[in-house]
């Protein structure tokens, strides 16, 4: 399992890097990051090295965070990978609530992020057939 972090944002000039200077200014390392927006307000959704520390920094200056799970798995970047997890998940009655990937490893596979109802059974379904699943120390 994986912890990550979501930071909500104004829509207007500046928001994200005010939240990645924060993280910057703490020494906290981005692993992978996904963004969405309202018409109000956006969302960022960060995989760091430290979730904790990274909670309490942005929080300090004024962020509304959240930390919470999601599951990593390593795919080859072959085609089709995605797909057939997809299919594995699709099959095991699972839903991916949303769903981004990282590249950045030193030399090994990408890794997608998704966010589930039902982590356990996600994970029984994913390692029943054979698929690399990441623990937060891997990343």
């Amino acid at each position: 399992m994986i912890r990550q972090i979501s930071v909500f944002v104004e829509n207007e000039p500046g928001s994200m890097m005010r939240v990645t200077s924060a993280l910057t200014d703490a020494h906290i390392n981005i692993r992978a990051i996904s963004t969405f927006d309202t018409p109000e307000f956006g969302i960022m959704r960060l995989v760091v090295d430290e979730p904790g520390r990274a909670k309490e920094s942005l929080t300090s200056q004024g962020f509304v965070t959240r930390v919470n799970d999601v599951i990593g798995v390593e795919l080859e970047d072959k085609k089709g990978n995605l797909n057939q997890m997809l299919k594995i998940l699709a099959d095991g009655e699972i839903n991916v609530n949303y769903i981004y990937s990282f590249v950045i490893r030193e030399g090994k596979a990408p890794v997608m992020i998704f966010h589930t109802d039902d982590f356990e059974r996600a994970e029984r379904v994913l390692r029943d057939a054979d698929v690399k699943l990441i623990e937060e120390a891997e990343i």
